[in-house]
C-alpha cells in the first residue's frame, strides 16, 4: 500500500507547531507539507512561511488556485467574470445587515490542496484513487478549536488532528514555542478577510501599513458588488467604508479599565 502523511499548513501558530513538533519527533514525520497561497496573505506569514520551510526537514509545498483569490475579486468586481468563491463579505439587506457565505476556504485553501495530494499519489484529473493509497492528512487543529474537526468524504483521505490528540490549546502551542526557542507565528489570514474583529483591524492598521493599505483597496473595490451580487458590499461589519471605520477602544476613548477601576483588595 503507498501511504503519505501530509501536513495541511497555514503558517499560523497552531499548523506551525504541528510541523514543528515532527521534526523533534514528538508526532510522526511528515512526508511533506501544503501551504495553499491565496495571494492575500501578509508579508509576516510569507516571511514566517519562508524560515518555516528552513526549519522542517521534508519538503514544504505552495500551492494555488488559478492566480489566487485576490485576482478573482478583481476581475468579479470589475465584471470581467460573472462568478467568484467570494469571502464572507458584509451586505445589506431589508436595512439590516447580512454577511454573504464564505465560499473562498473551499476555493482557495482546500481544493488545491486537494489537487496536489492527487498528484503527489500520482493521480490523474478524474482518475479515481485505488484501494491501495492512503493519505493521512494532519490539521492543524487545537483542543480549543475542536468544533472544527470533521472527516474526510474521501475513503483513501483521513483526517489526522495531533494536536488534538495531545491535548494541546493555542496557548499551549505558544508556550511550547518559546520554550524551543522559536518565534511566534503572526496570525495566517487573509489581510482583507471580512471575519477580522477591530481589534485585528487596529493591529493591521498600527502595524502593518501595506496590508491596511490592500485592505482598503479591497473595500472600496468590492463596493458595487462582485459577479452577480450587485449589492453593495464592505469588509467591516458596520456597513461603513473600512477606511472610515472608529476603530479605537475603549482605553483609547479614555474609557477605564477593570485594573482602573480595581482598589486591588478584593483578591479576585
Amino acid at each position: 500500500m503507498e501511504v503519505k502523511r501530509i501536513a495541511s499548513l497555514g503558517a499560523g501558530v497552531q499548523s506551525s507547531v504541528m510541523v514543528l513538533l515532527a521534526k523533534h519527533g514528538e508526532i510522526p514525520m511528515f512526508d511533506c507539507a501544503i501551504f495553499a497561497d491565496t495571494g492575500g496573505e501578509s508579508k509576516a506569514t510569507m516571511d514566517y512561511l519562508d524560515w518555516l520551510e528552513g526549519e522542517v526537514p521534508f519538503p514544504v509545498y505552495r500551492v494555488m488556485h488559478k492566480d489566487g483569490l485576490t485576482k478573482a475579486i478583481e476581475r468579479a468586481a470589475s465584471g470581467e467574470a460573472t462568478r467568484c468563491d467570494n469571502p464572507p463579505f458584509y451586505t445589506e439587506t431589508n436595512g439590516e445587515g447580512a454577511i454573504l457565505k464564505r465560499v473562498c476556504t473551499l476555493g482557495y485553501k482546500i481544493a488545491p490542496i486537494k489537487k496536489l495530494v492527487r498528484e503527489l499519489f500520482g493521480l490523474k484529473p478524474r482518475q479515481r484513487a485505488t484501494k491501495d493509497m492512503m493519505c493521512y492528512q494532519s490539521i492543524g487543529i487545537s483542543l480549543d478549536e475542536i468544533q472544527r474537526m470533521n472527516e474526510s468524504r474521501d475513503k483513501w483521505i483521513e483526517f489526522h488532528y495531533p494536536l488534538v490528540d495531545l491535548r494541546m490549546r493555542r496557548g499551549d502551542c505558544l508556550e511550547w514555542m518559546k520554550r524551543h526557542g522559536y518565534p511566534e507565528p503572526p496570525r495566517s489570514a487573509c489581510v482583507y478577510c471580512p471575519y477580522h474583529d477591530d481589534r485585528m483591524w487596529r493591529k493591521i492598521k498600527t502595524t502593518d501599513p501595506d496590508g491596511w493599505d490592500e485592505a482598503v483597496r479591497i473595500d472600496k473595490l468590492i463596493r458595487n458588488g462582485v459577479g452577480t451580487t450587485t449589492s453593495k458590499l464592505y469588509l467591516h461589519k458596520s456597513l461603513q467604508p473600512l477606511d472610515e471605520v472608529d476603530l479605537s477602544s475603549d482605553v483609547d476613548r479614555g474609557q477605564l479599565t477593570f485594573m482602573d477601576e480595581c482598589s486591588g483588595n478584593c483578591f479576585v
